[in-house]
């Protein structure tokens, strides 16, 4: 077993050790951090490729080994009290080495790309500091996920928790710690923030040289707003179309394994799923089949309720609860066995927040007469909230399929797949593994892509003459008929 607390430095301190009171002097605390995380992304600013790899996997498999996963995810269940034990396994068991299988045959060091037909090479360099945000969602592997892909840059990290999952962070980020020790690198490549606070993060997104903000609007708007560059994520509210084609089977069990997953931690979660009328019966019936309850009226508003406050706020209390907590506190009786809540809608909007991020195993569900109606639901839902984030649709017509992706502003559309465990990466896709997902300047966002080491680096591009000169076309070629129909 590695130790569950290490050394920061020569000195034997700990982690956060310091003589400057994080509450009296914030910027003084994060200032003295950051010198530390510094020094340490310094010592590995010329690693090699084969060093920084190494790193890397000695990063996960400190949090991710037999034995060690398992008391992980335990702990993260039992301080944050959000999601389940399965689900917290899942993602630092699965995801963490996905993760690194995925960056891992990816040259990060030096020369990363060469453009011959331009004379153009690409150097990789590190950024240095990265801020890092973790929500209290997914606390077990955030911090493993970004700091590899900070490492894998030569950087070095900083992670500011929520404070519902501080002892989480503190505990995945002393794991790491040790094994980079043990590796022979700097335990401070990777910094976790005992005592997390507004003021604190503020200052770390102030103070690093890149802030890479996972968590709540609030906290990716202040990411955005503190004068640093940032990559930022958008709000979730994943739509879900199932059309005419779909084998319902497996879209009903997919759609059950995407609700249930983690307790719907995940902004990923089908929040909202649209069903073609001709399969609506037939679908909604599978659905039910695979835990699914239909809430009567009368219970969708009991649920409504107490999961929004009489401003649109979501009651905390109600995320990624089971089903029988949020029975419990919104007075409802739902079979046993439930595994997922379903209100119908057919709105979308402040008036209708079920159409919205719910964070919850409860899902709205709406009819459609045809692919052109779920389009037009799909983007009046997440108009309201989520668009830019993701869609997905059960289909095996290429046509409808395409048709959704171009006819929305969404950044991921999952085919035929569990929305949760697919848009940011995994085995049976090809998407780039992350928890941190861009949404583009439709979720207020700059990229749309999932974000990954290759966003924490700077580029060099080298450049020398070509062997022959471009030649400029005549204006003929170039401009066409436009030269006439503008005579």
């Amino acid at each position: 077993m590695v130790a569950a607390h290490v050394s920061a430095s020569d000195r034997k301190l700990p982690m956060n050790a310091t003589a400057i009171d994080p509450a009296a002097d914030p910027k003084g605390f994060i200032a003295s951090l950051v010198a530390r995380s510094r020094a340490a992304q310094q010592a590995i600013e010329h690693y090699t490729q084969e060093q920084v790899d190494d790193l890397i996997r000695a990063m996960v498999w400190a949090v991710a080994r037999p034995g060690v996963a398992e008391e992980v995810a335990q702990f993260t269940v039992d301080e944050t009290q959000l999601g389940n034990y399965d689900g917290k396994f899942l993602k630092i068991q699965k995801n963490t080495r996905a993760t690194l299988a995925d960056i891992s045959d990816d040259k990060s060091v030096g020369v990363i790309e060469e453009y011959p037909e331009r004379n153009i090479k690409i150097i990789a360099k590190p950024l240095g500091v990265i801020g890092a945000l973790a929500p209290s969602t997914n606390p077990e592997a955030t911090p493993v996920i970004k700091g590899i892909h900070a490492v894998k840059g030569r950087n070095s990290i900083i992670i500011a928790p929520h404070p519902r999952a501080k002892l989480t962070n503190k505990k995945i980020c002393d794991l790491m710690r040790a094994a980079l020790k043990q590796m022979g690198a700097p335990e401070d490549l990777v910094i976790g923030i005992e005592t997390p606070s507004l003021e604190t993060t503020n200052e770390l997104m102030r103070q690093c040289d890149r802030v890479l903000a996972t968590g709540g609007g609030a906290m990716v708007t202040a990411a955005y707003s503190s004068g640093t560059p940032a990559l930022g994520v958008g709000v979730g509210n994943a739509v879900i179309t199932v059309d005419d084609t779909a084998d319902l089977a497996d879209a009903a069990e997919k759609i059950r394994v995407s609700k249930t997953l983690d307790l719907a931690a995940s902004c990923s979660a089908d929040n909202s799923v649209i069903l073609l009328d001709s399969i609506y019966d037939d679908m909604l019936a599978r659905l039910q089949a695979e835990g699914g309850y239909v809430c009567s009226a009368e219970e969708k508003g009991k649920i409504q309720a107490a999961l929004w406050d009489e401003a649109g706020h979501i009651n905390a209390a109600m995320v990624a609860q089971p089903v029988a907590k949020i029975a419990a506190m919104s007075g409802i009786e739902p079979p046993e066995g439930t595994q997922f809540l379903i209100v119908l809608e057919d709105g979308f909007g402040p008036e209708h927040p079920f159409s919205g991020e719910k964070l919850s195993v409860i899902m709205a569900l709406y009819r459609a007469r045809d692919i052109d109606h779920a389009i037009e639901l799909t983007r009046n839902i997440q108009a309201y909230q989520g668009q830019g984030h993701s869609c997905g649709i059960y289909s095996r017509d290429d046509g409808n399929i395409m048709k959704l992706a171009a006819s929305t502003r969404t950044s991921r559309v999952m085919v035929n797949q569990p929305q949760a465990p697919s848009n940011s990466g995994n085995v049976w896709n090809g998407m780039r593994q992350t928890f941190s997902l861009g949404c583009g300047s439709w979720g207020g966002n700059g990229p749309n892509h999932n974000i990954s080491w290759r966003d924490l680096i700077n580029e060099t591009w080298v450049s020398k003459p070509l062997a022959e000169h471009k030649i400029i076309p005549s204006d003929e070629q170039l401009f066409g008929a436009v030269v006439d129909r503008l005579a």
